[in-house]
């Protein structure tokens, strides 16, 4: 959320990136309600006082109470109850509109419309050359007969999967190779996290209230997570961190779920795009001058699983245009599917300031004086879309017969099999 002393002071930052972001000016509106709300808040602090000295007043006669003291007291309290339905009003109403408020991007930001604007950084990799027409990884999984896309929506629907088999197999051990990589090597701490819960986290790092259709909720009240990212950022929510403590990096594996509602008619084959999916989460708590190197670092560690799988990848910033509700710069990763014979998100990292923070009240306490907090800022990236793993292995390592090869640090998780064949009916 946005700090509304910073909209008061320098409106046109506000209003400047909601315009590169592709969206309507809000500064003016949010102001006029900021101060209408102020206007009333000073009403009722006068009424409170005036209330409070008729009450001292009263308590010190020695002659019963008037009835128009009576009158008087009875008079400020109603006039006191119908103010602070007005402010409880107001502040709901401004409130709401904070919240759907995006974060401002950072000043190194790519200004553009949509994901044609994006700029690429880098590339790693080169693309496996075929001497046959590779195919993409649901016909692979279907004619190795690991997949079956027709039982899993008569399970659930649409935009669900069953894997079998050695393919199932395969799904487990990116997983575990991811966790194991991003723990021993890169200093995150593997937590086992809630994949249900309450509002107030999803508020915290921005899921709601603007994606509220993209994602599932109980009829109790309590949602699933859409990305680890909610659960992890949310360990520090309503706490003050000793800066010593800080970066904090966490990690975890953990189903996810989307309902996909605005994607209707894109990816609707294979393994891609799903309601359930698996993914490894990377989330750093750190202070304000940790953040751009954090921000590198984190980057860096997602791209390591595909340097070490050896994937064709690039490395690309979004522009404002495309850029997630919460972050204030994002590093796309994509790796090369050659099935599609394009590169396909995997991963994306991004910064988010302050801006998630203070949704959660989230803090740290200052080493060079203790008297001092500020807000934390956040990181999360995808380390990565196990799901989107495998598809990309199916495709670049697969052999003219239609099996599969097992990238070489996979094996050890697979004990021992190095090629995925055809099952044996």
């Amino acid at each position: 959320m946005l700090d509304i002393k910073a909209i008061r002071s320098n409106p046109d930052i506000v209003d400047n990136s909601q315009r590169i972001r592709g969206k309507e000016p809000v500064a003016h509106n949010i102001l006029q309600i900021d101060a209408e709300l102020r206007k009333l808040i000073a009403e009722l602090q006068t009424l409170q006082n005036q209330k409070n000295n008729l009450a001292k007043a009263i308590a010190t006669k020695r002659v019963g109470v008037s009835d128009a003291d009576i009158q008087q007291g009875q008079a400020l309290r109603d006039q006191i109850v119908v103010l602070e339905a007005q402010i409880s009003t107001i502040q709901a109403n401004l409130d709401q509109i904070l919240l759907a408020t995006p974060n401002i991007p950072s000043d190194d930001a790519v200004i553009g419309r949509d994901e044609n604007d994006n700029v690429e950084k880098r590339t790693n990799g080169t693309a496996p050359y075929f001497d046959f027409e590779p195919k993409e990884h649901h016909i692979l999984g279907e004619n190795l007969g690991y997949l079956d896309i027709p039982l899993a929506a008569k399970l659930s629907g649409t935009r669900f999967a069953v894997l079998t088999g050695p393919l199932a197999r395969l799904e487990r051990a990116i997983a575990q190779f991811m966790i194991d990589t991003h723990a021993e090597e890169f200093g995150y701490t593997e937590v086992f996290v809630p994949i249900l819960v309450n509002e107030c986290c999803m508020y915290g790092t921005g899921q709601l209230p603007k994606f509220a259709e993209d994602c599932f909720k109980t009829t109790e009240g309590q949602w699933l997570i859409p990305t680890a990212e909610v659960s992890l950022t949310n360990l520090v929510r309503d706490s003050i961190v000793p800066e010593d403590d800080l970066p904090l990096r966490v990690t975890a594996l953990t189903p996810c779920f989307r309902s996909e509602a605005g994607s209707a008619g894109r990816d609707i084959k294979g393994m891609f795009r799903q309601r359930q999916f698996e993914k490894v989460e990377l989330v750093s708590i750190v202070t304000k001058e940790q953040e751009d190197a954090e921000h590198e670092r984190m980057t860096a560690a997602a791209e390591n699983i595909l340097k070490k799988l050896n994937l064709c990848y690039r490395v690309v910033q979004l522009c404002t245009g495309d850029m997630g509700f919460s972050a204030r710069k994002t590093y796309d990763i994509e790796v090369w599917l050659p099935g599609q014979h394009c590169f396909r998100e995997i991963s994306s990292c991004s910064k988010c300031g302050d801006f998630q923070a203070r949704r959660m009240n989230a803090k740290y306490r200052k080493k060079s004086d203790s008297s001092k907090t500020e807000f934390v800022r956040t990181l999360n990236g995808s380390g990565l879309a196990v799901g989107r793993t495998l598809i990309a292995i199916m495709e670049n390592y697969q052999t003219r017969s239609g099996s599969i090869i097992v990238p070489d640090k996979l094996v050890p998780y697979m004990g021992g099999i190095q090629v995925i064949e055809k099952k044996q009916r």
